[in-house]
């Protein structure tokens, strides 16, 4: 089954071309959103595109992030998905606020992600006013993520993610999509939606 989705996502990178990376040799270090109101943004969220990652290779759908406020720093992280064999896994992390949408996200046991301080490496760097949607990823691109608080969106809202995904710096070819149970039921390079 995992050789299933290393297939996939060689296939991905070779359909993109290997000269191709995650960000252009142009676009600057990632830069936050100016303002992030931290208890509006706990909550609930559905991932709808993503880098792919090692650690997430075997999500193949239904992929959330449950965030939940623990003090003025601090913030529970709960990741859960789908796997390629149908079963549920997840992993609790914690997030720690570095600036007004930096935040160190670190999960026990994780080599280079178990100290609760630390650089940031979640930045969230488009959020919609009503807090609907954010593009978030770490400052040099290598990680990306579309988060939404519904796990599906019309073909008008895709079309405004990938505008904002390319407008950020990403490569929208080698971000793949995220099936969702009410949503998207492919995962496809994020430029051919």
């Amino acid at each position: 089954m995992r050789r299933i989705v290393l297939g996939l996502f060689t296939a991905v990178l070779a359909a993109a071309g290997f000269a191709v990376s995650a960000a252009p040799a142009h676009a600057g270090p990632l830069t936050p959103v100016p303002q992030l109101d931290v208890e509006r943004y706990v909550g609930t969220w559905y991932q709808l595109a993503a880098n792919p990652a090692p650690y997430n290779l075997d999500c193949v759908r239904d992929t959330t992030a449950k965030y939940t406020l623990l003090g003025e720093r601090d913030v529970r992280v709960e990741n859960s998905c789908t796997t390629i064999t149908g079963q549920r896994r997840g992993i609790v992390g914690n997030a720690r606020v570095n600036g007004v949408a930096s935040l160190h996200v670190s999960f026990p046991g994780v080599p280079t992600q178990e100290s609760l301080d630390g650089p940031s490496n979640y930045l969230v760097t488009y959020l919609a006013d009503d807090y609907s949607w954010a593009l978030v990823g770490d400052p040099s691109r290598v990680s990306g993520f579309v988060l939404s608080r519904s796990p599906a969106v019309d073909k008008a809202a895709w079309q405004k993610i990938r505008r904002v995904v390319e407008a950020s710096g990403y490569n929208s070819c080698l971000m793949l999509t995220s099936p969702t149970a009410q949503g998207l039921q492919e995962i496809k390079p994020l430029c051919t939606v």
